[in-house]
């Protein structure tokens, strides 16, 4: 019981100091109304499931990498960078994947919606 503690302690302290991860989870939020409002299927569903968990997980693990990074070395080094940048990027992969996904859902809904 105590490791979902500390877990959820992680997430929270994440949600609290993290800016791009409220972001990202305010976007959750939208795109899970989104998916009531437009109906979608079991399918789609599960595609919206798992970019979210993805993105929130990748999230998780750039702002760990960044809080490892910054306690190793508190100054600026290019090193240290990469290594952030590169955590990063895996986010905006994900995010950009899921971004992606979500307008090959709801697009032809909102189209269907519009011309009707």
């Amino acid at each position: 019981m105590k490791r979902f503690i500390h877990a959820a302690d992680g997430i929270i302290y994440v949600f609290r100091n993290e800016q791009n991860f409220k972001i990202h989870f305010v976007a959750a939020i939208l795109v899970i109304t989104a998916g009531f409002l437009c109906n979608i299927n079991t399918t789609e569903w599960l595609f919206i499931i798992v970019a979210i968990t993805i993105v929130t997980a990748l999230e998780l693990i750039n702002s760990a990498i960044e809080y490892l990074c910054n306690f190793v070395n508190p100054s600026l080094h290019e090193k240290i960078k990469r290594i952030k940048d590169a955590s990063a990027g895996a986010v905006l992969i994900a995010s950009i994947g899921s971004l992606i996904m979500a307008l090959v859902i709801f697009l032809p809904k909102f189209l269907h919606f519009i011309i009707n």
